[in-house]
Parts: C-alpha cells; structure tokens; sequence
C-alpha cells in the first residue's frame, strides 16, 4: 500500500506545484505592483555569508530582484501566500485521496501546520544557497533579463517545493491515520427479550 501511496502522493503533489508555480507570477504580479517591493524584509539573522554579509533565514532585500534587489516584503508575501495555498489545498488533497484518513481533522490539522511551518523555516534557510546565485546566473551571467528573472522564479519555486515533498510524505503516514469504525451495534442498547 505504501508504494501506491506514493505514486498517488507524486502525482497530487506536482499538480499541487504546477498550481504553485501558475500562481506565484500573479501574486508577484499583485504584490510587485506595491511599495512593499521597496521595503526589505530580512528576518532571522543567523551567521554570515561567505562574502562576509550578514545571512538572515528570509532575506529578501529591497528593490525589484530584476535590478538587482531582493524583491523585498513584496516577493516574501507572494512566495508564501502562493505556498500556504498550495498546502492547505495538500492537506485536504492527501488526506482524503492519498491517505484517506477519517482520523481527527482537527489533531492532523495541528500537527500539520507544526510540520509546515518547520519545513517553511528550514526551506527559507536552504533558499540562501541558492536563490542569489540561480537569479544572479539567469539574469546577470547569461544576460537573460526578464526572462532570466521568470526562470529563476521557476527554478528556485521547484526547489522551494522539492524540499516539503520530500520531507510531508513520512509525516503524512503519521497523521493521516485511518481509523477502525465502530461497529454499528457498539454503543446501541441490547433488544429486550
């Protein structure tokens, strides 16, 4: 059963991200149109890069990214509203047709968000290795401007994906229990004789 639950995991997981990545452009689009992309949103300093600069686990400077900023609190909102849409919509999607769980929704919610918001930590974290780098290759390096920009924001969504599809399937197995129903005379009073 786990292998057949995989495969369908897989399959609902990259439509999941082909729905991330169709998104992510109009919620930058929403958002990169705002005086948020102006406004830096660098949280969780921790470290320092190797050139020395402080490293924050969501680094996302001011400035449009295509000039050479970090789309700033604009491309924070986009990139994370765009994923939390894509997980809820997982949530309900793997635990109805993948797992086809009938424990409490309330208790695999909770420990859901715990598990989404540790994997959004640990993602962001990871994004600093590779966000600057992919974005400074397309656009700058091969010249690529726009569509260097739109490449990049494809590239480093898939990264940003991969990294929770390889960790929520061990969780999923875990939280989306199912659970024996009751059998339908337990509970209900013996018939007099």
């Amino acid at each position: 059963m786990t292998l057949s639950q995989f495969l369908v995991f897989f399959v609902l997981s990259n439509g999941i991200t082909v729905l991330q990545l169709t998104l992510m452009p109009l919620a930058k689009w929403v958002f990169g149109s705002t005086p948020l992309v102006d406004q830096a949103f660098q949280v969780g300093a921790i470290g320092s890069n190797v050139d020395g600069s402080q490293y924050y686990v969501f680094d996302y400077a001011a400035g449009a990214l295509s000039q050479g900023g970090g789309g700033g609190l604009a491309y924070f909102l986009a990139v994370q509203i765009t994923i939390l849409i894509a997980q809820v919509i997982n949530f309900f999607a793997q635990r109805s047709v993948t797992f086809k769980s009938n424990s409490s929704i309330w208790r695999a919610a909770f420990w859901y968000a715990i598990a989404y918001v540790i994997i959004t930590l640990v993602a962001a974290a990871a994004q600093g290795f590779y966000k600057a780098p992919i974005y400074g290759l397309l656009i700058d390096s091969w010249g690529l401007g726009g569509l260097g920009k739109t490449l990049a924001d494809v590239i480093t969504m898939i990264i940003n994906a991969a990294i929770p599809f390889w960790v929520f399937f061990p969780i999923f197995k875990v939280i989306f229990k199912q659970v024996p129903e009751e059998d339908a005379t337990d509970g209900a009073e013996a018939p007099a004789s």
